[in-house]
């Protein structure tokens, strides 16, 4: 005798457009039920009636579903999230933030907005796993873009800071400009900073003489794009020491030496002082260990740094109110006849590990700049401009 067929709760057609319907709000609404308002024990946030709205109004605007009023309950809505996540179609996890399938975290305008991010940087800071997704998501995407006219791909935003060294090897490959450094073994490099193991490189080259040179022990902390480069921001395996170092610098040997690894908890920790490091000076040195140990410890004296810029670049300096977190306000100089500023003062607190990176920003302004303090500095820059006037005569 035939074994009778058991329904399945979903055979129905209102049951089954609900769920269909739930699935379609989950795609078209990455994140419904999150609440942008910090909730706490006397305001409570349900996430469902969000969904349960989202869903309402979908099946509102569909021509061919019509539920009845007020379907469907906050009860059912739950009890088919639980057959979703059932078959895998959402993880079994909680949705605090917000409920999204898979991977599909983004709306329509997130997705347009990382893209070109993504694109940018495959471009002109030379990421090879940027341009790698790039390229899937061009494919994947074509047809979204057909259906945009275009304005998926169109770059509307860009960051035009160009990398000066070759940082892809299927790009190194292609062009037959082999170069043996860190660039070929960053997915060791990004994998030992996710799990906190310590790694072994090697430096080859240091363009500012020849100390450092070398196998160096690290933790590396985290990858940046800064200017011109990608640099290594890292902890010294030995004394705890935080460097910022070029990647191009270090040759392609990248061994692992500490397989039990310490995790994230500490790599946060170190990320966080240097980029206070970081915050503090000015460009990428984070000091010797004596002076970075004294900054942290708050026993450094900082030097107080004054420049003043004349009339060609003082609409520019003006412009940058917010150029570094600890800049004093800009003081203006006197007025000609026309009611034009003659100068400027830009005024600063530094530790003296910054001092050269901060002259190279001054530098650039050649005749429209004169510093005024400290005396080093003024001195520094006194016989700098005696050089370069003696390499014209």
């Amino acid at each position: 005798m035939a074994k009778k067929p058991t329904p399945h709760p979903y055979a129905d057609k209102l049951t089954f457009d609900r769920i269909m319907l739930l699935i379609a709000t989950l795609v078209n609404h990455p994140g419904v039920g999150h609440s942008d308002t910090e909730t706490s024990d006397t305001k409570y946030h349900d996430a469902l009636l969000e969904v349960q709205s989202q869903l309402q109004k979908i099946a509102t605007e569909s021509t061919s579903i019509d539920f009845p009023e007020n379907y469907p309950a906050i009860p059912t809505i739950r009890k088919d999230l639980e057959t979703l996540r059932h078959y895998g179609i959402l993880d079994k996890r909680m949705y605090r933030f917000g409920y999204y399938l898979g991977t599909g975290a983004m709306s329509r305008d997130e997705l347009l907005f990382a893209f070109q991010a993504i694109a940018s940087q495959a471009k002109y800071q030379g990421n090879p796993q940027a341009r790698q997704i790039c390229e899937k998501l061009t494919k994947r995407l074509r047809g979204l873009d057909i259906e945009l006219k275009g304005q998926l791909f169109y770059p509307v935003r860009e960051q035009l800071n160009r990398a000066i060294i070759y940082t892809d090897p299927v790009e190194m490959l292609d062009r037959q400009e082999y170069r043996n450094t860190l660039f070929h073994k960053l997915d060791i490099v990004e994998t030992a900073i996710i799990q906190g193991q310590a790694i072994e490189l090697f430096r080859q080259n240091n363009y500012y003489g020849k100390s450092h040179l070398g196998f160096r022990r690290i933790w590396p902390l985290q990858l940046i794009y800064h200017d011109i480069a990608w640099y290594l921001i890292c902890e010294n395996y030995e004394n705890g020491h935080l460097t910022v170092e070029r990647v191009n610098r270090f040759t392609d040997h990248c061994k692992i030496i500490d397989v039990e690894a310490r995790g994230l908890a500490p790599q946060q920790q170190s990320l966080k002082i240097a980029h206070k490091l970081l915050k503090n000076g000015w460009g990428l040195f984070l000091g010797k260990p004596e002076q970075q140990q004294a900054e942290l410890q708050g026993t450094l004296k900082l030097q107080k740094v004054k420049v003043r810029f004349f009339e060609k670049v003082v609409g520019f300096i003006l412009e940058g109110d917010r150029r570094h977190p600890r800049q004093k306000k800009i003081k203006e100089g006197p007025r000609d006849s026309f009611g034009n500023l003659l100068y400027v003062d830009y005024q600063i607190d530094l530790p003296d590990r910054s001092l050269n990176e901060f002259s190279l920003w001054v530098n650039r302004y050649m005749d429209s700049a004169q510093v005024l303090s400290p005396p080093s500095l003024v001195e520094k820059h006194r016989q700098a401009a005696r050089d370069l006037a003696d390499r014209y005569s």
